[in-house]
Order: C-alpha cells, then sequence, then structure tokens
C-alpha cells in the first residue's frame, strides 16, 4: 500500500475514534439530582437500532469504581417481564451504584453494587421499554422474543462504536426473570456472529441469569409443585393446575388454564409471590399480578416493598430526565416500570431455551444459573426440573455455601453449567440478599464455585 493511502486509513481510523469518543462524551452523566458524590464516571442515552423505524434503546452505563475500570470486564443487564425496565429495577433497586429514597427526588449509596468489580451496562429493552423509544407505533404491538434479541444485538455493535474503548474487553451478560428468554437468546446471537472472527470486538465469555423462566413445561410442574409444598394452594387445586396447565404455552394459556389459575391466586391471598415471607407495599394498590407465573411489573419487596413507588417518581422528574440524557423526543407517556402494551402483545414466545443452553454449553461458554428460593414465580423448584432435563453430568454434588459464617445458599455444580441458590432470597436476588448476590457475582467472575464450608464449620 503507498504511504499517501496508509496516512489516509489512519487519518480515517483517527477521525472515527475521535467521533466515538465525543459521542460518548457527550452522553456522560454530570450528576444526577440527589446523588451522593462518587468515584466512577456514569454514561446514558440513546443509541439508534432500526433508523427506518426511528428506534433506539435507552443505556445506562455505571463503569466500574473499585477495580480499573480500563481493565474490569463489562456485563450488560436485561431485566424481563417482558416489557420491564432495566434501569427502574436492575439499576435502581438491585446491582446498581445508587437505591431511590422514599420521596423519589434524591438517591443513596447501595453498599453492595455489582459496579464494585465490574462495568456495569443496563439496557432498556425493546423499544417502549422505560425510557427506549419507536417513532414506529406499530412497534409497541410486535415486540416478541426475536425482534428483541436483534434489537439488543444491534444496540451492542453501535454502542462500541461510542465507546471503542470496550472492544475486545471481557464481555458478559447477565439477567433475571423474563430475562432467562433475553439472556441466552441475546447470547446465541453474539456467539454466532462471533464464531471464528479472530479478535471479535465482542469478546463473549458467557452469561448469568436468575429466577429465570427455562422452560415452560418444566417451569409449570415446578411452580406448581412449590406453591403446593409452600402450602400456598390447596390439594385440589394443585391437582387440577398439572391437569389443565402443564402442556400449555405460558405466554398464551388456554381459558381453561387461565381460569383454574385465578383459583390458586385466590388461595394465595394478597402475598408477594415474588417474595413469599416479606410484607406488602400498604401504600399504594400496585399489588397486582397478571395470570401466567406473575410476568408482570413485579412488587419488589425486602426492606422496603414500595421502592417501584420511588422509582416511578424520580424517572419522572424533569431534571432527572435532562440528566440522563433521556426522553429528548417528547415521548407521549410517562415512563413507568413495566410497558403494559409490551406485555400484553408480546408476539413471539418459544416454549424452552434448553436448545439453546445445549448449543452454548457445547461452545464451552460459562453459564451460572441461580435462584432466589423465596420466590413463587419463578421458583427453584421449576429450575431445577429445567436444568435436570439437560441431563449434564455431575461435576460437584450439591453442598451448602457460607457468607460470614453463616449458609448463603446451596450449589451444584454440572459439566458446562453452575447452579446457586441464594437462601430467603425473592425474584431478586440483589434487592433481598444484596451482599450474598454481590458475592455471587464476585465467585461467577473469577469463575470459581461458591465458597465450601470453611474451618470449624461442620454440615451435616
Amino acid at each position: 500500500m503507498a504511504a499517501a493511502a496508509v496516512l489516509a486509513v489512519t487519518l480515517a481510523l483517527s477521525c472515527s475514534a475521535a467521533a466515538a469518543t465525543a459521542a460518548a462524551e457527550a452522553d456522560r452523566i454530570g450528576s444526577l439530582p440527589g446523588q451522593p458524590p462518587v468515584n466512577f464516571s456514569m454514561y446514558s442515552g440513546y443509541v439508534t437500532v432500526d433508523a427506518a423505524a426511528g428506534r433506539a434503546l435507552f443505556y445506562w452505563l455505571i463503569e466500574a469504581a473499585a477495580v480499573p475500570a480500563e481493565s474490569a470486564p463489562l456485563v450488560l443487564w436485561l431485566n424481563g417481564g417482558p416489557g420491564c425496565s432495566s434501569v427502574g429495577y436492575g439499576a435502581s433497586e438491585e446491582l446498581g451504584a445508587f437505591r431511590i429514597k422514599p420521596d423519589g427526588r434524591a438517591l443513596f449509596l447501595n453498599p453492595y453494587p455489582w459496579n464494585k468489580v465490574a462495568n456495569m451496562l443496563f439496557l432498556d429493552s425493546p423499544a417502549g421499554v422505560g425510557y427506549s423509544y419507536s417513532n414506529t407505533t406499530s412497534d409497541l404491538y410486535t415486540a416478541g422474543d426475536n425482534k428483541t434479541a436483534h434489537d439488543s444485538y444491534a444496540f451492542l455493535v453501535n454502542w462500541l462504536e461510542r465507546f471503542p474503548q470496550y472492544k475486545h474487553r471481557d464481555f458478559y451478560i447477565a439477567g433475571e426473570s423474563y430475562g432467562g428468554h433475553y439472556v441466552p437468546q441475546l447470547s446465541q446471537l453474539v456467539y454466532r456472529y462471533s464464531k471464528g472472527v479472530e479478535n471479535p470486538p465482542l469478546n463473549f465469555k458467557g452469561f448469568m441469569v436468575g429466577n429465570a423462566v427455562i422452560d415452560d413445561y418444566h417451569d409449570f410442574i415446578g411452580t406448581f409443585e412449590y406453591w403446593w409444598t409452600h402450602g400456598l394452594i390447596s390439594d385440589g387445586t394443585y391437582e387440577k393446575l398439572r391437569l389443565t396447565c402443564e402442556f400449555d404455552v405460558s405466554e398464551h394459556p388456554s381459558k381453561e388454564c387461565n381460569e383454574i389459575y385465578e383459583i390458586a391466586e385466590a388461595e394465595q391471598g394478597n402475598i408477594d409471590a415474588y417474595s413469599i415471607y416479606t410484607p406488602t407495599c400498604k401504600k399504594t394498590s400496585l399489588h397486582r399480578r397478571r395470570l401466567i407465573r406473575g410476568r408482570t411489573p413485579w412488587l419488589p419487596r425486602g426492606y422496603d416493598p414500595c421502592t417501584e413507588l420511588y422509582s416511578t417518581k424520580y424517572y419522572n422528574l424533569p431534571e432527572v430526565q435532562k440528566a440522563l440524557h433521556a426522553n429528548i423526543t417528547g415521548i407521549p407517556y410517562p415512563w413507568v416500570a413495566c410497558s403494559d402494551p409490551v406485555y400484553y402483545y408480546w408476539k413471539d414466545s418459544p416454549r424452552s431455551m434448553l436448545p439453546i443452553y445445549r448449543e452454548l454449553i457445547e461452545a464451552g461458554l460459562r453459564i451460572w444459573v441461580f435462584s432466589g428460593d423465596a420466590d413463587s414465580v419463578v421458583p427453584i423448584t421449576a429450575t431445577r426440573y429445567s436444568i435436570d432435563a439437560l441431563s449434564l453430568p455431575t461435576v460437584t454434588n450439591w453442598y451448602p455455601w457460607y457468607d460470614e459464617g453463616e449458609v448463603g445458599g446451596w450449589c451444584q455444580v454440572y459439566k458446562g453449567l453452575t447452579l446457586v441458590t441464594i437462601r430467603g432470597a425473592g425474584h431478586e436476588v440483589p434487592l433481598h440478599r444484596p451482599r450474598q448476590g454481590l458475592k455471587l457475582f464476585e465467585q461467577f467472575l473469577r469463575d470459581e464455585p461458591m465458597p465450601k464450608p470453611v474451618d470449624g464449620i461442620q454440615s451435616f
């Protein structure tokens, strides 16, 4: 190549890098309203995934704090629903750097944030969720698994052009609930597009998913069993659920299944199905469940069961939206934690993720599945039945893992997959057991199983 041509290519690359850096700098968050001082950088804004449709997804990047951000891995977090906001849930009441105060106007530090050990990227997908939007109205009524996965992949590709420093970095995907579909589906796309590529921009290492929707048949069996064994429903209702619903598609169940589900909900009473041993929020009538497995705006629980109220108020404040570079097009509806249109008009939801698990296990990717054992929506029994269906050889038998001298949960290591339970946690593990949730995340990144009993502590 002639010297002039080499110079031209070099200049073009330099200009491209400069442009990307400028675009990222425009997304830098100076400070959020009511935010305490921090020692890490944050960015947020929109990435277009379909220019013709005017479809753009909103992200929030919280860079690593306790380890160098320049070398820490990048982790994408996805909440489910389908139709629920990763900013509203994951970032704001689970594993993000901040929690929102009850007045809905100020923040306080999360003592166990996951950006302690990684750069955390929160994505609201599909369009219509959180601040993410589309200028094509029909997009809000045609969302589904396949479209969501491809839009999320387009987001990642375009986002890396804005943040080229994250290219080739160790990259993981994590999430929970209906993220049990989002996470493996996106992981499959990233794996397939990177396969055979030398030094791919997305240096994908694996995924982790919690209280995850995995396989309709086994999830139904495990959910009904959990309800019955925990005394939430009667013997007769348990039998009717098994006879009527086990072979239904969970996103579009039969009329008969819906009818017996209503009876089961009435028998359970006004509990928090997402955390059966904690109190419900008394401040509002937010406590409402959709018919099938609670794939709804799940209510956050734990020490304060009303935190969804605080996020709804905070993210509708004009000054917050301005600081986040959000709602720049004047979205004609308020920010909500979960989008009803996206949920109710969901188009495609495969019965099982197990074929994807098998493909990615065969590829040698790191796969961890975790479960808070006080969740009755996607309970541990459902997860265990689904994993058992993979027929994986056991590497390390079921054992208790410890946190500060107490049993934190249980762990079993299979060939190609690690299962971890978190004792006493509900559907949102980092909300209910924040310290143990961070420990889980640290062990996942190290690819080390959960710690076994220490000297002086016996398990019987």
